[in-house]
C-alpha cells in the first residue's frame, strides 16, 4: 500500500505543497498477521525523505548488514523483537514504541519476537539511478 496522497496530484503534474495525514497506522500495525514484508510506503514523488511501514514475521530477521550511506529512525509500531548491533554488540530488545537511532555506518540486524515486529522506518531519500556514460578502457 502506498500514501494516498501520492495519488493527489496538482496542476502541470506536480503534487501539492500541503500537510495531509497519510495513514492511519495503528490499523497498519492491526492488520492481521501476513507474512513479512512492507505494508506502507510513502510515494509522493516530490519527497525528500523515504518512509515504509515493515512487518517482520515472527521468528524471521533481517539479517546483518551495514548502510553505509543513511541514517534511518525506526519506530517499533507494534510486537517485539531485538536489534543487533553487530559481532561485538549485545542485542537490545525492541518493543512497541521504541524509537531507535541506526547510524550510517553501524552494522544492525533485527530480528522478530514470537507475536512478529512492525515497525515504521524513515531516512533521506536515495537518489534514483542514473545513466551515465561509460568510460572506455585502454588495454
Amino acid at each position: 500500500m502506498t500514501s494516498p496522497s501520492a495519488r493527489n496530484i496538482g496542476p502541470a503534474g506536480t503534487t501539492a505543497a500541503e500537510p495531509r495525514v497519510l495513514c492511519d497506522t495503528r490499523t497498519l500495525a492491526e492488520t492481521p498477521a501476513l507474512p513479512g514484508g512492507v505494508l506502507w510506503k510513502l510515494a509522493e514523488s516530490a519527497r525528500q525523505l523515504d518512509a515504509n511501514v515493515v512487518r517482520i514475521a515472527p521468528g524471521d530477521r533481517i539479517t546483518t548488514h551495514t548502510e553505509t550511506q543513511l541514517d534511518v529512525l525506526v519506530l517499533v509500531m507494534a510486537g517485539d523483537g531485538a536489534l543487533g548491533a553487530g559481532p561485538a554488540g549485545t542485542p537490545l530488545p525492541l518493543t512497541e514504541g521504541a524509537l531507535v537511532w541506526l547510524p550510517r555506518g553501524a552494522t544492525r540486524s533485527i530480528s522478530a519476537g514470537a507475536a512478529g515486529l512492525t515497525y515504521l522506518t524513515v531516512h533521506q531519500r536515495r537518489p534514483g539511478m542514473q545513466i551515465g556514460t561509460m568510460t572506455s578502457t585502454s588495454t
